[in-house]
């Protein structure tokens, strides 16, 4: 649960000199929200304590699973998903600000990013996929984007908070916002214990504050979308930033020589069908990192960059190139995806 390291301070017999110490580097990872988390904390006064640490990250990580986990059915999300109402719910706070940044990103995307979309997701075998089931009919797709649709058939509204369905039967699904919720969350527990210099991971979704160990921002790996391996497409340097990466090839199926993928269209119900492979976002928090490279991945390079642009998203698309007759990739960068390279490799 934690790696040390301490510098050696050597002086002259007769003349004392002082020395600094260098950083301790504490680690504390473990499981939340269905998923792993690892945490990197550089310590520059050495006067942290690893166990104070990580009781405020795992307080932390238990309050906002115990509002926005999907996999806890005692949770707030999952307490509002099974009450059969349609009468405005009081919600915490916190879920408010997570929803009223889900329905801008859904606005701003087309639509595509929607947190109704869980009865497509297990329709189609994501949940909890038995290999050997079908693709679902016609019929049962058309049923399912009946009570899916996050701006019909959802309500928010304020002082106080509340949230209502348009459905008794519709459900909120954060697994492609509340990761970054939480990193942002630990992170900002971290800031409030003085630490000023981290990298907080939650099943992929990452912020990285101030500097590593090494005294430059982190250095962060983007995968080659491939299935089988873990192979590196390129790095970045960042600090003060979110980042995201969201990717068809871990989670998907083939049947009868058709590949299908986790991505669910909200606009047709079934998974997408273009060769935009992976997104990678950078954002200002992981929040925003991780709803809109789920947004970008399911919108394709060719819609996804012109909203990037647009919103100056800064966005690394990853895409198949179907003519090739092995796996092979492009990649395309964002202006402002290039531009915080850019600066970053400057510091180095």
């Amino acid at each position: 649960m934690q790696a040390l390291t301490k510098g050696i301070c050597l002086g002259a017999a007769v003349l004392l000199t002082a020395c600094e110490e260098e950083p301790e580097t504490l680690l504390i990872s473990g499981e939340t929200m269905g998923t792993t988390y690892n945490i990197t904390v550089i310590d520059k006064t050495n006067a942290l304590d690893l166990t104070d640490v990580q009781i405020a990250v795992e307080a932390t990580l238990a309050t906002v699973n115990s509002q926005m986990s999907n996999w806890d059915p005692n949770s707030e999300i999952s307490q509002f998903n099974t009450a059969q109402t349609t009468d405005p719910v009081e919600i915490s706070p916190e879920l408010s600000k997570v929803m009223n940044v889900a329905n801008d990103v859904h606005t701003q995307s087309d639509g595509q990013f929607d947190v109704t979309l869980g009865p497509l997701i297990e329709l189609w075998g994501f949940g909890a996929r038995n290999s050997e089931s079908p693709v679902p009919p016609d019929a049962a797709i058309s049923a399912a984007l009946d009570i899916v649709g996050q701006s019909k058939v959802l309500s928010l509204a304020a002082n106080p908070d509340t949230m209502s369905k348009a459905r008794p039967d519709t459900s909120v699904y954060l697994a492609a916002i509340a990761k970054g919720y939480g990193v942002d969350e630990v992170g900002a527990t971290l800031g409030e214990m003085g630490i000023t210099d981290y990298m907080v991971e939650i099943g992929g979704d990452l912020f990285a504050a101030g500097e590593n160990a090494s005294g430059f921002p982190w250095r962060i790996g983007i995968e080659r979308p491939e299935g089988g391996g873990r192979t590196l497409e390129q790095t970045v340097r960042i600090s003060g930033l979110g980042m995201a990466t969201s990717g068809d090839y871990r989670n998907y199926f083939e049947e009868n020589g058709v590949r299908y993928s986790h991505i669910i269209d909200a606009n047709t119900g079934r998974p997408i069908t273009h060769m935009t492979a992976s997104v990678t976002v950078l954002a200002e928090d992981a929040m925003l990192a991780d709803a809109w490279a789920t947004a970008l991945l399911a919108l394709g390079q060719d819609r996804g960059m012109e909203i990037a642009k647009n919103l100056d998203l800064a966005a690394l698309f990853i895409v198949r190139d179907a003519r090739s007759d092995e796996t092979q990739f492009t990649t395309t960068a964002s202006p402002r995806f290039v531009e915080i390279s850019e600066q970053a490799q400057e510091t180095e």
